[in-house]
């Protein structure tokens, strides 16, 4: 949906999904060199809700996602960092340390952030499947609004030296 929003507005783009339901920052980081290969100008990076959800540790998911920016930054891709948010299950000093670290991780190596991926989604039944997790076509459409305006600035900024 954002490559057919961008054709519209007359920046067409090749645009690969490869993300894998269920994955995790450590599994994105295993793929990462793959992915890479494609050689993409830009990566958008929607990784770590699943960590959050499992309740794995946040130094864990951020070195992971710093891991796949580094590899990203070596193949001369450019980042777009989507932070993501979670319920209290694991209580809330996991819950707020979880929203804190995609902020700080964007403004440490200088990423653009969608601050939550899910705005106007997360938690509206009519905008998910039935798993109450994953956003219907409707809420597809709404994460691709999301997006879209950082990956607009994104392509519309120099590219960097080398690419």
């Amino acid at each position: 949906m954002v490559a057919e929003e961008l054709a519209k507005r007359g920046r067409p783009i090749r645009a690969v999904n490869a993300g894998v339901s269920g994955d995790t920052t450590a599994g994105g980081l295993r793929r990462a060199e793959w992915v890479l290969s494609q050689r993409p100008d830009v990566v958008v990076l929607a990784l770590g809700a699943n960590d959050g959800l499992r309740g794995l540790p946040l130094e864990e998911t951020e070195k992971n996602l710093r891991g796949i920016v580094r590899k990203a930054r070596e193949a001369g891709a450019r980042v777009l960092l989507c932070g993501m948010l979670i319920p209290t299950s694991y209580g809330p000093q996991y819950q707020e340390g979880f929203g804190r670290l995609f902020p700080r991780l964007a403004k440490e190596e200088g990423l653009p952030l969608v601050p939550f991926l899910l705005e106007g989604v997360a938690g509206r039944k009519e905008l998910n499947l039935e798993d109450g997790i994953h956003p219907n076509p409707e809420g597809q459409r709404i994460l691709a609004g999301n997006v879209l305006p950082g990956l607009e600035a994104i392509l519309t900024s120099p590219a960097p030296a080398g690419r």
